[in-house]
């Protein structure tokens, strides 16, 4: 008999990995269906072929509700699968994937073995992933060295290097280089110094007028409200994953807080400042990424790479764009064992 397979998601970041992974299973003969947990509303659900509520009822605390909600919800659905596959590092990816060892399923974990061994940076998602690690039969690492994570860790399960998914969206895309720089600021454990960093932000866009600092503003209150200070930035509202693409496709170059945009900005060969006190994403450190711990040293690493030039032809660490292509082979051998 052939093994069901739920693929789980909830968050715009999650759905745009796995989504190269469904376009393929559709040309296979695997037998698989969707499981929607609800987080990022936005994203259009009606594909999916499970839909879960979150239910707010942990007193203010959204992480609460999310695994009370998953766990919940979730009953009745995961007996009927055998293989829960669930992508990254989310809250909502640590309640599927207990959900799933409490019955007994097999888990496989899409993005597996990313560290900063910091559970403070980033929070919760360190958590969230080393958790999920310890429980997952199936680890689809990105990179070798996310795999040198997991053998450290003597996890269980069979480990594969496979590529991160995301850069299966991107093989069709060209490279430019323009006078925009592309800045995104939303993470938790840099709230207490937004201000600070749109500061520095603000005065490098004003000294410099030939460059064109465009910031898409993140709708989180911890962001927004400090949105007033950049005065010399085009601030634009939030853009799709498509546009957004296209903006760093055709960048000079990109400040960021953002994990995932260290793969995209690889795989385009544009340098990157990583406003964060650590990576689970060291492999294009010093390449394409430039860590970059506190708003003081902002303004000094940005002229760096001005004076170095933004171009760049590296290979990129994260992988080749046909991420997909194997991980279904995978997944056919497993799951029709």
């Amino acid at each position: 008999m052939k093994s069901k397979l739920l693929i789980c998601y909830g968050t715009r970041p999650e759905w745009i990995k796995v989504k190269p992974i469904i376009d393929k299973l559709k040309e296979s003969n695997i037998e698989y269906k969707t499981l929607f947990t609800g987080q990022h509303k936005d994203l259009v659900t009606d594909t999916a072929d499970y839909m879960l509520p979150i239910i707010e009822d942990i007193g203010n605390n959204r992480l609460d509700s999310i695994v009370s909600g998953i766990l919940k919800s979730v009953d009745g659905i995961i007996d009927n699968y055998d293989y829960i596959l669930v992508q990254g590092d989310t809250t909502s990816v640590f309640s599927i994937a207990l959900a799933a060892f409490h019955r007994g399923k097999k888990i496989i974990h899409l993005e597996a073995g990313l560290r900063t061994y910091d559970n403070d940076n980033p929070y919760p998602e360190e958590f969230n992933r080393t958790a999920v690690s310890r429980i997952t039969d199936i680890h689809l690492c990105p990179t070798e060295f996310s795999k040198k994570n997991l053998l450290e860790e003597k996890v269980g399960g069979n480990i594969y290097v496979v590529g991160n998914t995301v850069l299966d969206n991107l093989v069709d895309i060209e490279t430019s280089y323009s006078n925009n720089v592309i800045v995104t600021m939303h993470r938790r454990e840099n709230h207490f110094q937004i201000k600070e960093y749109f500061e520095v932000i603000n005065k490098l866009a004003g000294d410099n007028e030939h460059l064109n600092f465009i910031l898409p503003i993140h709708p989180n209150p911890n962001v927004y409200r400090h949105k007033d200070i950049l005065t010399n930035v085009d601030v634009i509202n939030p853009v799709s994953y498509n546009e957004m693409l296209k903006l760093l496709s055709g960048c000079s170059m990109i400040i960021s807080d953002s994990g995932g945009i260290q793969e995209e900005a690889s795989f385009f060969n544009k340098k990157v400042i990583v406003c964060r006190e650590v990576t689970e994403r060291p492999e294009s450190v010093g390449i394409h990424s430039f860590l970059c711990d506190s708003p003081n040293k902002l303004e000094g690493m940005f002229y760096d790479i001005v004076n170095d030039g933004y171009e760049i032809n590296e290979k990129c660490p994260y992988g080749d764009g046909k991420s997909a292509e194997k991980i279904v082979k995978i997944l056919r051998e497993c799951l029709n064992e």
